[in-house]
């Protein structure tokens, strides 16, 4: 098993971060030819998932994500805690925090198309986000 931590800042609400390449570099330093990565964000309010990293259906994504948790609308979380980032919760919730993706000849086994992407999901400005890459 080989782990590695990826730093990422980030500069608000609705970036979307292409990790792919980090990712993919980690898994060539494992050494391990077959196997699994996981990509873990740690936190409550990002995500990690895939998707083709194109300006519209990354538009479609914030879009859906919107829909889904509306930054109109009242949150038990917000009420508890003032910090106005229930929705940032619920969206990272859904698309959920981590990943796992097949390692084949040493390579990441993504399709053409398909990159790891890290979704900030906080109202605040800026983040400092980690991510954990286990190879096995």
């Amino acid at each position: 098993m080989f782990r590695k931590a990826i730093h990422v800042t980030t500069s608000g609400e609705g970036e979307i971060v292409d990790i792919t390449p980090q990712v993919r570099s980690i898994v060539r330093e494992s050494g391990i030819a077959d196997g699994l990565v996981n990509v873990f964000v740690q936190g409550s309010t990002a995500a990690v998932t895939t998707i083709e990293h194109e300006s519209g259906v990354l538009a479609d994504l914030r879009r859906a994500l919107s829909v889904i948790a509306p930054d109109n609308i009242p949150y038990a979380h917000d009420r508890a805690w003032g910090d106005g980032n229930g929705r940032s919760h619920v969206k990272a919730a859904v698309v959920g925090p981590s990943l796992t993706v097949p390692v084949a000849g040493g390579e990441l086994g993504c399709g053409t198309w398909q990159q790891i992407v890290l979704l900030e999901l906080d109202v605040r400005s800026s983040r400092q986000r980690t991510i954990c890459c286990t190879v096995q």
